[in-house]
């Protein structure tokens, strides 16, 4: 029997109804997607009631099951029992709508509480703020050769689109940029976010050895050591390398989770450009929210 994470990413009904709790009082200020009446279109649901026939959990459920499953507009139709038009209206909708409440919510959190929440393994890296990394979401190819030259990622050898994320050592989302065209670099697209800003000379960045942004940040950076042009590296420096690797480990697995979002694994319709990063943003706060700490020995810590 399939469960209600499968449907939703959230573990539990119980941690589904706690976010719920917390969204309700705001559901009756939301602002609805619409558009003018079209004539009804032969691939809607026939006989099909109207949007208003939805509780707004009902709706939000359906939000869900669109973004952790991808189905596609015209299976949640018959779902849902309502036209296939009403679906994208609503998706549109709640995708605003928790995109502004959520980023409503500060996550970025000050040294002293993200000291408090400090894993014992981070003890010698016990000054690091943010762990930071790139990820990249695949896009169907634009007809335009300027805009392919924009999204194509050399890296992935496909059209993406590409954002930063961060976290804090316990575990939670604490940073998510907007996204970018593929082609840029990382060192761009951590100018560009904003968390520069937010970065003090007292804390430390953890990152991957392909993320060279020592001159970017005022702070200090924790970083894999190079082999550049040695032979190998020395025995301090390779414990160091696996140390920051096993560390950094979880800022990857955090990325796997957002990505369990099933709208994320096939390419993203150019369709969706105006409203993916209302829904990869979304996706990324969500994580917070839907399951319990990324390893289970640090959730006494959290």
């Amino acid at each position: 029997m399939m469960t209600l994470g499968f449907y939703t990413r959230f573990a539990t009904h119980a941690h589904l109804m706690a976010f719920w709790r917390q969204i309700e009082p705001a559901t009756g200020k939301i602002v609805r997607v619409t558009r003018a009446r079209t004539e009804a279109r032969t691939d809607e649901v026939p006989h099909a009631v109207n949007a208003t026939s939805l509780q707004p959990i009902d709706e939000f459920f359906l939000f869900m099951t669109y973004l952790s499953l991808g189905l596609v507009q015209k299976d949640l139709a018959h779902r849902f029992r309502i036209h296939q038009s009403t679906v994208s209206r609503i998706i549109n909708t709640w995708a605003n709508f928790l995109y502004t409440v959520l980023g409503a919510v500060g996550i970025w959190m000050d040294e002293e509480t993200v000291k408090a929440h400090m894993p014992d393994v981070f003890q010698s890296y016990s000054d690091t703020q943010v762990i930071l990394d790139c990820t990249e979401l695949r896009c169907q190819t634009p007809h335009s050769l300027l805009l392919q030259s924009e999204v194509f990622s050399h890296y992935k050898s496909h059209c993406t689109f590409k954002g930063l994320i961060g976290m804090a050592p316990h575990g939670a989302v604490t940073f998510v940029s907007s996204l970018y065209e593929g082609a840029i670099s990382d060192r761009e697209i951590l100018k560009q976010s904003g968390i520069v800003s937010l970065l003090k000379p007292t804390m430390a960045v953890m990152v991957d050895k392909g993320f060279l942004v020592e001159d970017c940040v005022p702070c200090k950076v924790h970083i894999p050591t190079f082999l550049s042009k040695r032979a190998q590296l020395s025995g301090p420096e390779v414990r160091k390398t696996q140390s920051i690797a096993r560390l950094r480990v979880h800022v990857e697995r955090l990325i796997r989770r957002v990505k369990e979002h099933k709208i994320f694994s096939t390419a993203i319709p150019l369709s969706l450009t105006g409203s993916i990063n209302q829904l990869y943003t979304v996706a990324c706060l969500l994580v917070n929210y839907q399951n319990g700490p990324l390893v289970k020995a640090w959730a006494s810590n959290c």
